[in-house]
């Protein structure tokens, strides 16, 4: 009998570490609300948390190496009048975050440097359009300020978010409350996972289906849908005996998946994030004390299992480090931070190297915070490719952005529920105008004669 041949990966070592309790964020009071979303969002500035707010929804941002105990007095964002359920950092700007809520509204908010020094209500733009909860926010990855969003009244709607108003609306593909959507790698299509037990790829721009799969998982359990390498598409969800399943699809043929492969019989939905730069898929479960990870590949059975951390407490949520975000130095290729009852815990994944010098294979380029297509353009037709970057010397920040509004046409589109003004109601407020213009002529004229008169 021949022996068994271990594959071969660069990543079979990858383990995961938290970090010292010094360096965790305690005392903050996470959300207890019900809901499959991270409740958490980072980047390379700040570490932003849903939180339990008394009268509303608020969330809590902190600048990264605002680590120890948080204070009692710390400011919120808190404009929603309903509980927050998702979070997202815009990518091609790191003080800009988009909040969706209860209250049927997405809301942006700019936060300035440094973090808060006092609590936020108001934000840049507030986006209505949504009849129910929001629960689903995803920025487009290549377009600058294009933002996704998909609530509980089975609508998805994409915003152009600089004018505050929506673009394209998806309000008749979903039968039922939508589970997931996100984006390919260049934002030409979007793919969701839904209560009626099917997957869809969609391309927004033209309103149609592209692919459809019903029951990628028989269970009747949330599934979660998300674009891998080369188009492929990951699934997680749940078998007829409730047990918790990863499947990989070829969209070439939905027939039969790839790889279908059963974890654990485990409640929590599977949260997937994928890392294209290493091929790395970590599956994290909301209510789990452990983070899985696999490698995806070409050859069978393509979804690898490399290793998996674990830890005593069960997480509420997590949030994770865009790639320009860790330290090359130390061969760290993801963090997480995980969210505990009362507090946020960063996890860090490394592979255990013996030089200090910088890792080519472990950080090929990645996307960098630039965009490559305006608002405008994309919603034109136009298509836009990643911009990468290199972390051989590490990320060094740019000049933000400046996040810009069209206060004109956000007035324009903010009133929108307002009943616009007739041709005919327009045609009268004018000749009125006219008559008003005469009786002051008329008057002038009067009053001068007068003073005529009285100078005489």
């Amino acid at each position: 009998m021949a022996p068994k041949v271990v594959r071969s990966s660069k990543f079979r070592h990858v383990f995961g570490q938290a970090v010292k309790s010094d360096q965790c964020y305690d005392d903050v009071r996470i959300s207890q609300m019900t809901w499959d979303s991270n409740f958490c969002t980072v980047n390379p500035k700040f570490v932003a948390m849903i939180v339990e707010a008394s009268g509303g929804g608020a969330f809590m941002v902190l600048p990264l190496g605002k680590t120890g105990r948080v204070d009692m007095s710390q400011p919120l964002v808190c404009g929603h009048t309903g509980p927050v359920l998702d979070i997202e950092w815009c990518p091609h700007n790191d003080n800009i975050i988009a909040s969706g809520s209860e209250d049927c509204t997405v809301m942006i908010w700019e936060i300035p440097d440094g973090g808060l020094t006092q609590p936020i209500t108001e934000p840049v733009v507030t986006l209505e359009g949504h009849s129910k909860r929001v629960g689903i926010l995803n920025w487009h990855p290549t377009a600058h300020n294009v933002l996704l969003s998909a609530g509980c009244d089975n609508v998805v709607i994409i915003w152009n978010v600089a004018r505050g108003e929506p673009v394209i609306t998806l309000d008749s593909m979903h039968t039922d409350m939508i589970y997931s959507a996100c984006w390919n790698a260049t934002g030409s299509q979007i793919i969701t996972s839904c209560k009626d037990k099917k997957i869809r790829v969609i391309d927004p721009r033209q309103g149609s289906v592209v692919l459809e799969k019903d029951k990628p998982h028989e269970g009747s359990r949330p599934v979660r849908a998300i674009f891998v390498s080369e188009g492929k598409i990951l699934t997680t969800g749940f078998s007829r005996m409730s047990e918790r399943q990863v499947a990989l699809w070829d969209p070439k043929s939905l027939e039969e998946p790839l790889t279908l492969q059963e974890l654990d019989t485990s409640s929590g939905v599977l949260l997937p994030f994928f890392d294209p730069d290493t091929g790395i898929v970590y599956l994290c479960g909301k209510g789990d004390s452990s983070i899985r990870y696999f490698e995806i590949t070409d050859e069978q059975p393509y979804v690898h299992y490399l290793s998996m951390y674990t830890s005593k407490e069960s997480q509420r949520g997590l949030g994770y480090m865009p790639k320009r975000g860790l330290e090359v130095n130390k061969c760290e290729i993801a963090r997480f931070y995980k969210l505990h009852e009362r507090k946020c815990e960063p996890i860090v994944m490394t592979v255990p190297r013996k030089s200090d010098m910088f890792q080519e294979d472990l950080y090929p380029d990645t996307v960098g915070p630039e965009p490559s297509v305006e608002a405008d353009d994309w919603f034109a037709g136009r298509d836009g490719e990643l911009i990468l970057i290199s972390l051989r010397d590490g990320f060094a920040a740019t000049k933000t952005r400046e996040f810009k509004v069209n206060k004109t046409l956000l007035a324009k589109t903010t009133a929108t529920a307002r009943p616009s003004i007739e041709a005919s109601d327009l045609q009268s407020l004018i000749d009125e105008l006219k008559k008003l213009k005469t009786v002051v002529e008329e008057q002038n004229k009067r009053i001068c004669e007068l003073e005529g008169k009285v100078g005489k």
